[in-house]
């Protein structure tokens, strides 16, 4: 997918792009490249498939939620290359963004994105996901919390819904559909608060490649003792 093309398909989509937008994105793409041989970002590196498989990959959120009807504060988790989130900024840039991740080096990558495409509106935090979720400041305050083909459903639930707030949803990215996987996670789901309101199969233009959203909704509070100390949620996933 071009630059050319990512604009059409969204165009379809009825996402339509400013030359500011796809000036931010070419500016994105220039120092993923960049970064990249410094540090490992990402293993998707010619200019075609990181325009489909990250940049128009994450902006599939927007199939699943409204994300032009009011203010909406975001949480992503173990964002890595800042994706979803960062593409969702540059399209809406109302949203308020908050990515977590546990690696320094990816958090001075993302400072330095969001300096150059001027992006305002976006908080980043060095941190393990259990702790940041522990953490009265941020626990329970996101309407949306993504994540991008990081864990297990049953982990990302327990690394996930405690940011998210009541009535609030999970959105969870996977590149491959798993009912054993999304069975397996039902008992996190329901123990932390989640429902399942909605499961989607999406597919990458040109490509044809599958994507799965799946969406929890923050139904009530998750108990206090959730999520559990760091590395816990992955060594013992709550079955």
């Amino acid at each position: 997918m071009n630059p050319n093309e990512f604009q059409e398909y969204l165009a379809q989509a009825g996402i339509v792009l400013s030359e500011k937008q796809l000036a931010q994105f070419q500016r994105y793409y220039e120092l993923l490249v960049e970064w990249n041989e410094k540090m490992n970002l990402t293993a998707i590196t010619e200019k075609e498939e990181v325009y489909l498989k990250h940049f128009y990959d994450s902006l599939m959120v927007a199939h699943s939620m409204d994300l032009t009807e009011k203010p909406i504060t975001l949480c992503d988790v173990g964002s890595g290359a800042g994706f979803p989130s960062i593409p969702l900024k540059i399209v809406y840039p109302n949203i308020q963004v908050t990515i977590v991740d546990s690696l320094n080096k990816r958090i001075n990558f993302l400072t330095h994105l969001c300096e150059e495409l001027e992006l305002e509106g976006v908080s980043l935090y060095h941190d393990r996901a259990e702790l940041f979720g522990q953490n009265k400041q941020f626990r329970e305050q996101f309407d949306l919390v993504t994540a991008r083909a990081v864990a297990r459903l049953n982990v990302l639930t327990e690394l996930c819904l405690p940011l998210v707030k009541k009535q609030g949803s999970f959105l969870a990215m996977k590149a491959a559909k798993s009912e054993e996987e999304l069975t397996e996670a039902m008992k996190a789901i329901k123990l932390l608060g989640g429902k399942v309101v909605k499961e989607e199969k999406v597919s990458l233009p040109l490509s044809e490649d599958t994507r799965y959203i799946i969406t929890i909704q923050k139904k009530k509070e998750t108990p206090n003792k959730y999520p559990r100390k760091p590395g816990t949620p992955n060594k013992k996933p709550i079955k």
